[in-house]
């Protein structure tokens, strides 16, 4: 029985690297373009993506006929639809671009922008009836919405087996921005993220324990103000 024991373990540890690969290979295709398309700051060349939308297009179709299963890791669920927000709303910004903002689309968070064989998917519908019911807050810093005051566009594809630390890097770097944040002002200046979602992030005192941990020092106020936020372009 001893023996075994170190023998099960091995396998799990297998059986995870593999699927960390097997993710990994799945969106490789959108980490190759986020890394020629987008900058370290998050800004996007649109004009020079919309001349080659095939790779795009080929990865969300990938996407689609491969949807997350239920016996997936939820990690791996997670970053599933992450990378899938991001890339359809890159896609949707190409097909109208050039454009000032992705609010002068028409309903452009209600269009129904994804198929796989069991249904069809708004960004809407994988906001609010998947991602922010997994539970993890941190979701709002790793989906873009095409616009300067969005948590930036990041260079990498998420991945379950790093969904965790890229998680943490995304919103430690969102909270620090002082371009989304002004944590030096009494009372503290936050994105409207903090408006809109405000439940996701649990009472006041839960919303407080949450930026003071990743911001690194206590707010001067509990009382908040919400900075404007700009829909223009992230390019």
């Amino acid at each position: 029985m001893k023996k075994i024991a170190p023998f099960i373990s091995l396998c799990f540890l297998l059986l995870f690297c593999a699927l960390g690969t097997a993710q990994k290979n799945q969106h490789a295709r959108w980490e190759q373009l986020l890394s020629q398309y987008v900058s370290a700051n998050g800004n996007v060349t649109y004009s020079d993506w919309q001349k080659n939308t095939k790779e795009l297009n080929a990865y969300i179709e990938k996407l689609a006929q491969l949807p997350p299963q239920n016996n997936w890791p939820k990690a791996q669920q997670m970053a599933y639809w992450i990378n899938a927000y991001n890339a359809l709303t890159v896609q949707l910004i190409l097909q109208h671009y050039p454009l000032k903002s992705i609010k002068d689309l028409n309903k452009p968070w209600d269009q129904v922008v994804f198929k796989t064989r069991e249904r069809d998917y708004s960004l809407n519908t994988i906001e609010h009836e998947i991602l922010r019911k997994m539970g993890d807050p941190r979701i709002h810093f790793a989906i873009n919405c095409a616009s300067r005051s969005c948590p930036k566009l990041q260079t990498k594809a998420y991945v379950g087996n790093l969904l965790n630390d890229q998680l943490e890097a995304a919103t430690k770097a969102f909270l620090l921005d002082t371009t989304k944040n002004n944590f030096t002002s009494n009372p503290p200046q936050v994105s409207r993220i903090f408006l809109w979602f405000g439940k996701d992030f649990g009472s006041r005192q839960e919303r407080k324990a949450f930026l003071e941990k990743y911001i690194g020092k206590p707010l001067s106020s509990e009382k908040l103000d919400y900075l404007d936020y700009d829909w223009a372009l992230n390019e």
